[in-house]
């Protein structure tokens, strides 16, 4: 096993920032307002639907005994969010990215919020179609699928209903995860998947759209030869900076009192040799190095995953800000605890 593998293609090229969608009035709006539409007689009822976005950086190092994974928000608009890793489980973390957070202004309502509902996601494979065999991606690719499956699931109960015209830039996926886990008896992967959108002319201004099933990179175990060292995600992908390991190479001057304290680590990332670092090193490093590049006010988190302490936070991410006129969000309840709801009988 191993390599950069691509299951279904991958679509190329960087592109701007956008969502050119049309508020109910048919103007475009700038927030990635959605029309959603249903038909009610002869006339068409439409309500207006915002998908806020995880946008920003996300930085995984596999190293001697544990991934790291830090994240920068890259704050694009006033309600943009950043990539927190979310805990699946102690062996199995995900980077949730692009439209994640789906909100109807005009009804006050959360529609969905991927991140959140992200650990009891589940899809229900089907088998036409390609998909991850555990010949080529080990004994966990079905959980991976698994996973991937649910998140498609749950994006198209949301894009079902929207029907104007969104124009998503050339090679910008609707959403995006970044898989790490360190599986018992196996060891590390990393994987990327992507999520594109599809929609067809119906009738007149009316679009029928659907989510397409996820694309899979595998990113880690490196083919044999390759370097061992960082790997860098973005979104959106037109808005990327410089990678950390390019500006390393580059002897960034914002890096260089990092890079001059812990020579041996960034030897070892630029040699390709991350194996050899050990968690804390790296873990000190890289958030060294994260702290020098963030832009002020942009929000960062960090956490690892080990084969033997599992999922921990290293930096939490901040308290979620309240959307003003909305309740709290309830805290989610363990399946089969009390409750002093009564039910009618």
């Amino acid at each position: 096993m191993g390599g950069l593998r691509a299951i279904e293609g991958r679509t190329g090229g960087a592109a701007a920032v956008a969502l050119a969608l049309l508020l109910l009035c048919g103007g475009l709006v700038p927030a990635r307002p959605v029309g959603a539409g249903s038909q009610e007689g002869s006339e068409t009822v439409r309500e207006e639907v915002v998908a806020n976005l995880n946008a920003g950086r996300v930085i995984v190092a596999v190293v001697k005994d544990a991934i790291i994974v830090g994240t920068i928000e890259n704050p694009i608009e006033a309600e943009t969010r950043p990539p927190i890793p979310v805990e699946l489980s102690s062996e199995r973390m995900v980077v949730t990215l692009g439209a994640i957070d789906w909100f109807s202004p005009s009804s006050n309502l959360d529609l969905a919020r991927i991140d959140l509902e992200l650990p009891h996601l589940r899809g229900h494979l089907v088998a036409s179609g390609p998909h991850l065999s555990q010949t080529e991606a080990g004994s966990e690719a079905s959980d991976i699928e698994d996973v991937g499956q649910g998140v498609m699931e749950r994006l198209n109960e949301v894009a079902h209903g929207l029907s104007n015209k969104i124009d998503l830039p050339s090679g910008e996926p609707l959403a995006e995860l970044v898989v790490a886990d360190y599986l018992t008896g196996y060891g590390p992967e990393v994987w990327e998947l992507t999520y594109d959108l599809e929609q067809e002319q119906q009738k007149g201004d009316y679009w029928d759209t659907r989510v397409l099933r996820p694309k899979y990179l595998q990113f880690w175990p490196p083919e044999k030869g390759q370097p061992h060292t960082l790997m860098e995600f973005s979104y959106p992908p037109g808005d990327a900076a410089p990678s950390l390991l390019e500006l390393l190479r580059q002897r960034d001057p914002r890096l260089q009192g990092v890079m001059a304290a812990m020579a041996q680590v960034a030897n070892e990332f630029l040699s390709g040799d991350s194996k050899k670092i050990h968690a804390q090193e790296g873990i000190q490093f890289l958030r060294a190095a994260l702290a020098a590049l963030t832009p002020p006010k942009a929000r960062e988190t960090f956490a690892t995953i080990g084969p033997e302490t599992g999922f921990a936070w290293i930096l939490p991410p901040p308290p979620e800000p309240q959307r003003p006129g909305q309740a709290a969000r309830p805290q989610e309840r363990p399946e089969g605890a009390p409750s002093l709801i009564k039910h009618p009988d």
